[in-house]
């Protein structure tokens, strides 16, 4: 990774699969990658990951991009991607009103310098006001004092489930459930 900037990151939105290029597919992968090898709790329980994983992931998120439904946001310092993160809706009438987000991850060099919390201002900015979301959802791994993180950011917890995640033996971690409301 080549020396980044000290500024606030220029931010990206995807909301079609075709918009992604390759370049950017690749970029998101190694994020992942670095996150999860890191200890970070992006999506996958084995303690080490490569391509093979991560990719396919990706591919997941990508296809099932669309502008009502599913949008990437990625933040880029100097040319680089540098984080990202999935903004979700299911859109059944029962819960339409509401969304999720997932794979909230920064590359590691830029951990510290606002590179986060950018991208979960601007997620809430696009839930509130491209998309029509009245409220926001996210699960964290207990453990990592995330919850610290997005309650300096507004988000609350509103329950847990204990031992939820199961990494390894005898290594079992809380699923933490936040909301963001209203938006």
């Amino acid at each position: 990774m080549t020396r980044l900037a000290t500024r606030l990151p220029t931010l990206r939105q995807y909301s079609w699969p075709g918009d992604v290029p390759a370049s950017l597919h690749h970029a998101l992968t190694e994020c992942w990658i670095e996150v999860t090898n890191a200890g970070g709790a992006a999506g996958f329980h084995v303690p080490r990951i490569d391509a093979r994983q991560a990719a396919p992931a990706v591919d997941r998120i990508v296809g099932r991009l669309d502008p009502v439904t599913s949008r990437l946001v990625t933040a880029w310092l100097d040319g680089e991607m540098v984080g990202w993160l999935n903004l979700r809706r299911d859109p059944s009438e029962l819960i339409a009103h509401w969304g999720t987000l997932h794979h909230v991850q920064t590359r590691l060099s830029v951990r510290g310098r606002g590179v986060g919390s950018a991208l979960m201002r601007e997620a809430h900015r696009v839930a509130r006001d491209e998309m029509g979301l009245e409220q926001l959802h996210l699960t964290a791994r207990g453990g990592r004092n995330l919850e610290d993180f997005y309650g300096r950011l507004g988000w609350y917890e509103v329950g847990r489930w204990p031992a939820a995640f199961r990494l390894g033996p005898g290594n079992d971690q809380d699923q933490i459930l936040m909301v963001l409301t209203p938006l």
